[in-house]
């Protein structure tokens, strides 16, 4: 990083001037900054846009609007989830697979965990992005809910490929939920250990084997 930008990996760094380039993550490191102290709705693209030292043109390349900031990276985290499970070997079982594909297209760290605190919070207290929230994780669910029908042969609404997509999104949830509040590693060490658990039926033997680091 060049010695006279400002590290945009601190939620707090304030950018003065117009930067040669700006990346999809560090406008959305701004946007989320100034929904914090501004407020969701009282922020608006032009002013992102005019802290970011950018155009307007520049944050829709990257952002449909104030909304995505939130959540373009988790729509590709699903995409992902979706490619990782449609290319499954059928020789891998159903909830190793599962497992993998959502380890795989999880890659944040200890350095994202103010990110990603202020993002849930805003998602939390606005009720325009709590609104959408549902409809999002709803998308989630289904990518692995729709896997675990082909694998059964049954439609993912019925129970078992419902069940299954449900009980794997509150597994992943409580593994973020934990890595957040214990900001001490990598989330995929947390979700592998959930997952894992879910696979076996949450067997004693299999939890207390796992990393006390987990509690």
């Amino acid at each position: 990083m060049s010695e006279h930008q400002p590290d945009a990996s601190w939620p707090g760094a304030v950018r003065r001037g117009r930067p040669p380039s700006t990346s999809r993550r560090e406008l959305r490191l701004i946007a989320l900054r100034m929904f914090a102290e501004r407020g969701f709705d009282n922020t608006t693209i032009e002013q992102i846009a005019a802290e970011a030292g950018v155009s307007e043109r520049t944050f829709f390349r990257y952002y449909t609007n104030k909304a995505s900031v939130l959540w373009t990276d988790f729509e590709t985290e699903v995409e992902v989830i979706r490619a990782a499970l449609a290319a499954a070997p059928e020789d891998v079982p159903m909830m190793a697979a599962i497992r993998d594909a959502v380890v795989a297209a999880n890659h944040y760290q200890a350095d994202d965990i103010p990110e990603m605190r202020m993002r849930m919070q805003l998602i939390a207290t606005v009720p325009a992005l709590s609104f959408s929230a549902a409809e999002h994780y709803e998308a989630w669910e289904l990518a692995v809910s729709e896997f675990a029908g082909r694998r059964l042969g049954q439609p993912a609404s019925s129970l078992y490929p419902l069940a299954i997509g449900r009980a794997t999104l509150a597994a992943c949830r409580a593994a973020y939920d934990r890595w957040s509040a214990r900001a001490d590693g990598d989330l995929t060490a947390y979700l592998g250990l959930a997952l894992t658990a879910l696979s076996a039926g949450f067997a004693t033997d299999q939890i207390k084997a796992a990393s006390p680091a987990t509690g």
